[in-house]
Formats: C-alpha cells, structure tokens, sequence
C-alpha cells in the first residue's frame, strides 16, 4: 500500500551529539509509512554497530568506486571518513510511496536538494552551545581533541543551516523535537 500523497524525502542534519539519530529512530517508531537511509562509510564499525542497520560499511577503495558509478544520491567527506546515501534504495522507497528520511550533513543535504527541490529540510539545534559540548562529552565517544573539533565544525554547519534551512528544531525536549519534525513532514501516525 502506498502513500496518497506519493514519496517525499526528508533531510535531518544537525552537529554531532545534537541527537539526531535518536529523533529519527523516533520518527521511524511513531510514525506510519517512514523509513531511514541507512548511509554508506568509510569509518570502522564501532563494537555495537551492526553492518546494514547502522550503516553499510565498506573499504575507501569500494566507496570511490561507486562514486565512479554514479551510485550515489549524495556523499561527503566529514571528518576523514566518506559517508554517503545509495540512491537506487532511496529512490525505491520513495517512488513506492515512503517518506524517506535522510539523516545527512549539510553538504549532502545541498547535493539532495538540487536534484529534488521538493525534499523537506530539517535542522536540529541544541539549545545551547554549552549543551552540544555536553551531550559530546557525555557519549563518550571521543576524545577531548575530537571533540573541540566537533564543536568548532558545529558552529560552522549551524551558520550554514541559517542559510539553507527552512526549518529549524531546537532538541530541548525530545517528544516535542520528534513531534515537531513530523509536523514539518506531514507525518501520520495512523494506526501505530
């Protein structure tokens, strides 16, 4: 069964540690008829990742060799590693009806919006900038040099946002976050 209204793309970006994966786990759960990209990389697979749910992860040599392809909708450098999203599975999706949400950087974001003018672009902000440097921390997923530079580039990509962005969502209060970009989106949450 598909979707009335046709496919849409959905792009959510945000800096690191701003919760973005966890508001589109959200969207996936509560809301009917939405799917996740899952994204391509580079980067080696941390202990609690699984290859295919997470992300598909592959070698830097394969990655090139799809650019060369044309298999991507989008991809990006973002701190060393490639990331990128299969556009035969997205597009899939979308011409059956789905809302497909791209969890992607703003680089990515502006490569998807060129091709379809018509997706729906999605920027999570922190409350504060002290509150990113917090939620950084506090993952546990970095060390403090990674880090400030995580924060540096966050300044960077909210700057970028305010230029790009229709939408902004500011995660103060989660349930309020993931209600407010389905909102955007036109989400339903039909028979969940």
């Amino acid at each position: 069964m598909t979707d009335q209204r046709g496919g849409q793309f959905v792009i959510i970006s945000g800096p690191s540690g701003v919760g973005k994966s966890t508001i589109c786990r959200r969207l996936v759960e509560e809301y009917d008829n939405v799917y996740l990209s899952v994204s391509v990389t580079t980067r080696p697979k941390a202990d609690n990742e699984v290859d295919g749910r997470d992300y598909y992860f592959t070698s830097p040599g394969e990655f090139k060799k799809w650019v060369e392809q044309g298999r991507f909708l989008e991809y990006a450098e973002v701190f060393g590693n490639m990331y990128g999203t299969l556009k035969d599975k997205v597009d899939q999706a979308v011409a059956e009806g789905k809302t497909m949400i791209l969890e992607i950087d703003v680089q990515g974001a502006l490569q998807v919006k060129e091709k379809y003018p018509d997706a729906k672009m999605v920027f999570i902000l922190p409350p504060t900038q002290k509150d990113l440097a917090e939620r950084m921390n506090g993952r546990g997923r970095d060390d403090e040099e990674t880090t400030k530079t995580r924060l540096e580039e966050a300044d960077d990509e909210i700057a970028a946002a305010w230029r790009y962005y229709n939408n902004m969502v500011i995660n103060d209060d989660l349930a309020v976050a993931v209600s407010e970009v389905a909102q955007i989106a036109g989400l339903s949450k039909g028979n969940k």
